[in-house]
């Protein structure tokens, strides 16, 4: 007697997977999908979640896998984080829609170099220089100097973390300061270190003058992602001669993380609109 497959997916749907890039789509018996990924190997990836014992309740819920084929990676994670923003499926729990980033500023005062954290509300983030780390919220920006801090023995009321009083800053009584609040380290000199810090979560202002395409190629066919201030603002499908349109009208951090290393190290063809 043939043995029993441990799920319920209409075996059609499985069989259609191919082995390109794109998006895939776990469906129920409802309307809103119950999972979205991502994968160069949509076939291969699927496979790999009906043989994870993690997942057995959300297979144990699927009825149908769909797919859309993307030309490349990014149109893949482009796809991916939009379909996820707006369908937010039961099962996916990463990218989710951020409605208010945060980021550190450097300003410039007579005494020294003075952090203070901003909001995407009130700050174009991704389109001016001078921003460090992308936060989700105040607080957490704030934790995140405090470990700078530590690891590189700052000053936490120069930081802004605490009030400055006449015997320094806390870490100073415990030996994690330096000692620039009391003068016993050169403010010049611990604001260096500071901005050596927070160089490495430099948020990249947009390289272009305007918009641009970015361009990608597979069998015969092109996809064009059109791209300004780090927004997507949709893809051009050349198999389907059709757009899609994204929704996209503020920095959004997943998109950010898609597009600024290859767009910053140039690894992806680029077109100026």
């Amino acid at each position: 007697m043939d043995k029993q497959p441990a799920h319920q997916i209409d075996s059609q749907s499985l069989d259609a997977l191919p082995r390109s890039a794109g998006v895939y789509i776990f469906r129920g018996d409802g309307t809103l999908p119950l999972y979205i990924g991502k994968s160069v190997d949509i076939r291969s990836r699927v496979l790999s979640h009906l043989r994870t014992p993690d997942e057995a309740r959300m297979i144990a819920q699927t009825r149908r896998i769909d797919f859309i084929e993307t030309a490349g990676e990014i149109g893949a994670l482009l796809l991916e984080a939009q379909m996820i923003k707006t369908h937010s499926p039961l099962f996916n729990i990463r990218l989710r829609r951020l409605r208010n980033m945060n980021s550190i500023r450097l300003t410039q005062t007579e005494t020294g170099a003075k952090p203070e954290i901003v909001s995407s509300k009130d700050t174009e983030i991704g389109q001016v220089e001078g921003l460090y780390g992308l936060f989700s919220s105040q607080r957490s920006a704030q934790e995140r100097l405090r470990e700078l801090a530590i690891e590189h023995e700052l000053c936490n009321a120069l930081l802004g973390l605490e009030k400055l009083s006449k015997r320094g800053c806390f870490g100073l009584q415990i030996k994690t300061c330096r000692g620039a609040c009391v003068g016993q380290e050169e403010r010049q000199v611990h604001d260096q270190r500071l901005f050596s810090a927070l160089l490495d979560m430099k948020v990249h202002a947009w390289p272009y003058k305007g918009a641009i395409d970015l361009i990608e190629h597979t069998d015969g066919w092109t996809q064009k992602h059109r791209v300004h201030n780090w927004r997507h603002l949709g893809s051009w499908c050349s198999k389907a001669q059709s757009h899609l349109d994204s929704a996209q009208t503020s920095f959004d951090l997943d998109t950010y993380k898609i597009l600024v290393k290859p767009i910053m190290l140039g690894t992806v063809t680029v077109e100026e609109v």
